[in-house]
């Protein structure tokens, strides 16, 4: 399975101010076979090393000595440990967070040295007082499946070189089987194994088991690694998310997770999740312009959970509802394609807001800047109607307003309008 991933890994291998790397990601996004598939292809070797499971590697950072340090790598591997040949993976970091620190070392002191680190949690520890290597690692993020890296799983590469060579027309064409293998996207999500089983079984009911089991680990992490006292909080915050993404205003509301909730109840809740990379935040911000930053509001946010398909495994949505007839497209207040575009803009590493005024009908779902600003409205059918859009177009012409829609593709004056199978292509490009 290919991961777009992949090509920033061997950039950075290739840099000639190469760092230690961490990949950062949720648990069960793939960071394990990512790495593993990028040292067997560029390196000649790979000294592996999990650090759950060896237990001496525990007792290894006695001192940040990186030619010990090599030596006890090689040791607990079983590899001869080259410099610039072998890929060093430290997996499961978060196990020996002294180890992180360790990575400023190999910066400094022994950069002919490529090693790469991983872990599930690593957001945690940081806020537990880890000694984190400002400015002397590099960083890449793992996400789930992109739409794009699920039509390559289904070898469907012809449909992808159509997106990336930007054939509009041809693609606009071809919309009924985008839609259709997007609508399996809906169901079946982005996490690898699932992904996985789908391609190779095409069982849509050992799909929702696996993203269950899922579910169930991330259940055990919970309880594993949240501290006793939010531990409650925890679990009501995310059982709350697809209650609260079904409402006409998403905004998260601390009320629906318990009756007179307040944030500061459940804002360490939340953060945790956050930290465990299970949940995106999407921040308000009060005028939609340049630089989206001034404008943030801090107290008012939707929450994302980190994959479509699992939302729908948590939601219990009934494979028919998504698969067959169209309820997951036009009903649940539009929740699973917003979930889907949050999701591809994500993917992306774009920051992500969305707007709104209080005492006001008008809200975009969600705002991006990259050199320009683009104020995203999300729907989930073919409707164009576009009020709030053009509102705010109104307000300030500089704007580059987008639809995600089920239309085809179509530039208007004011306006483009993106089929929603091509919204992580249309984010990737955009100015």
């Amino acid at each position: 399975m290919k991961r777009l991933a992949y090509e920033k890994l061997v950039e950075w291998k290739k840099s000639k101010n190469r760092k230690p790397l961490i990949l950062n990601g949720a648990r069960q996004v793939g960071k394990t076979w990512l790495l593993k598939e990028f040292g067997s292809r560029e390196y000649e070797s790979i000294a592996y090393i999990n650090c759950d499971e060896v237990s001496d590697i525990k007792d290894a950072f006695t001192d940040f000595n990186t030619d010990r340090l090599v030596r006890v790598f090689s040791a607990l591997s079983g590899v001869v440990i080259k410099p610039e040949t072998t890929l060093i993976i430290l997996d499961e970091i978060q196990e020996v967070p002294i180890g992180l620190t360790s990575l400023k070392y190999f910066c400094e002191n022994a950069p002919e040295y490529h090693i790469a680190v991983a872990g599930s949690l690593l957001g945690i520890g940081l806020h537990q007082g880890t000694g984190f290597p400002v400015g002397k690692v590099d960083e890449v993020n793992l996400y789930p499946f992109s739409f794009k890296e699920f039509l390559l799983a289904m070898d469907k590469d012809i449909l992808v070189n159509n997106i990336e060579a930007h054939r509009w027309d041809e693609c606009s064409t071809l919309s009924t089987t985008y839609i259709d293998l997007l609508r399996q996207y809906y169901y079946v999500g982005g996490m690898p194994a699932v992904v996985k089983s789908y391609m190779e079984e095409q069982d849509i009911f050992l799909v929702r088991s696996i993203q269950k089991q899922i579910l169930a680990d991330y259940r055990r992490d919970f309880s594993k690694h949240v501290p006793s006292e939010i531990l409650p909080k925890v679990n009501m915050v995310w059982d709350s998310i697809p209650a609260q993404l079904a409402k006409e205003n998403k905004k998260f509301v601390y009320s629906a997770v318990k009756k007179g909730g307040r944030a500061k109840e459940f804002e360490n809740a939340i953060q945790w999740l956050i930290d465990a990379g299970l949940v995106y935040k999407v921040l308000r911000v009060s005028k939609v312009d340049k630089p989206l930053k001034f404008y943030e509001d801090i107290d008012a946010f939707k929450l994302f959970v980190l994959d479509l398909g699992l939302l729908g495994a948590l939601s219990e949505v009934d494979a028919k509802d998504v698969l067959v007839n169209n309820t997951a497209f036009t009903e649940y207040k539009g929740a699973f394609t917003e979930q889907y575009v949050l999701q591809e803009l994500e993917a992306h590493e774009k920051k992500v807001y969305y707007h709104s005024k209080e005492r006001s009908e008008l809200e975009i779902d969600f705002v991006i800047q990259k050199y320009n600003v683009y104020p995203i409205e999300v729907k989930a059918e073919e409707n164009l109607r576009a009020k709030s859009l053009k509102t705010i177009y109104d307000s300030n012409n500089s704007l580059k307003p987008v639809r995600f829609s089920m239309a085809d593709y179509r530039e208007q004056e004011w306006m483009v309008n993106v089929p929603l199978y091509l919204a992580g292509e249309w984010i990737e490009a955009a100015e």
